[in-house]
């Protein structure tokens, strides 16, 4: 199945709006696009069909030259970042089409994915929510531990995948179902309900849903 088509962007941060009603709706802005098309793959000669964006301009000294000739094809400009998303139909697409916020609207539910922020390495209370050891009757200076991770002499190893202390945070991480708030064309920004993926200024990718 292909991937539905999306649009990249900043996450600029949390707010709260009020409604007409009163009501307070939390809120992530992200400043997203335009995001022109810089290369199109057709089933014919790349095996498959798919759209090629660019996001953020970048300094002309900072990218070697396969690249700008890579991107001197569409005539747009150099662009720090590249991202392709794979369509069922190229109609309706050109090279150096932008794709911005206006295909989007309010009410429309989609899935966001960015970097979640990095914890460094944690232990399996703040990693993984284990409850910790009692914190009285001889349990002295292990009390946030995970306790026996042995086993008996069969297997006589730890399982992979087993709960334990480690890296946590600094991963891809996809939110479905979030739904849009409001579109603001002018500034190229997306108001979204709830929170999104990775800190302030982290780079997101906005993708329609069924």
């Amino acid at each position: 199945m292909a991937t539905k088509l999306g649009i990249l962007g900043r996450k600029l941060g949390m707010t709260r709006v009020f409604t007409e009603d009163g009501t307070v709706t939390a809120v992530t802005a992200v400043k997203a696009g335009p995001c022109p098309i810089v290369q199109i793959k057709d089933a014919e000669k790349d095996g498959y069909t798919a759209l090629q964006v660019g996001f953020e301009d970048i300094p002309e000294r900072l990218v070697n030259k396969p690249l700008k000739g890579h991107l001197a094809k569409a005539g747009k400009g150099l662009y720090r970042t590249l991202q392709e998303f794979r369509v069922d139909s190229l109609d309706g697409y050109e090279l150096g089409q932008d794709l911005t916020v206006d295909m989007f609207k309010a009410g429309e539910v989609v899935k966001v994915t960015g970097t979640s922020k990095g914890k460094g390495f944690q232990g399996v209370m703040k990693r993984h929510h284990f409850s910790g050891l009692r914190d009285s009757h001889g349990a002295e200076k292990v009390h946030r531990s995970p306790g026996s991770i042995g086993n008996r002499t069969q297997p006589g190893r730890i399982f992979k995948n087993k709960r334990m202390p480690g890296h946590m945070g600094d991963r891809r991480v996809t939110i479905k179902n979030i739904e849009i708030f409001e579109i603001l064309p002018e500034e190229n920004v997306i108001l979204v309900k709830g929170q999104v993926p990775g800190a302030k200024g982290g780079l997101v990718m906005i993708r329609k849903q069924d």
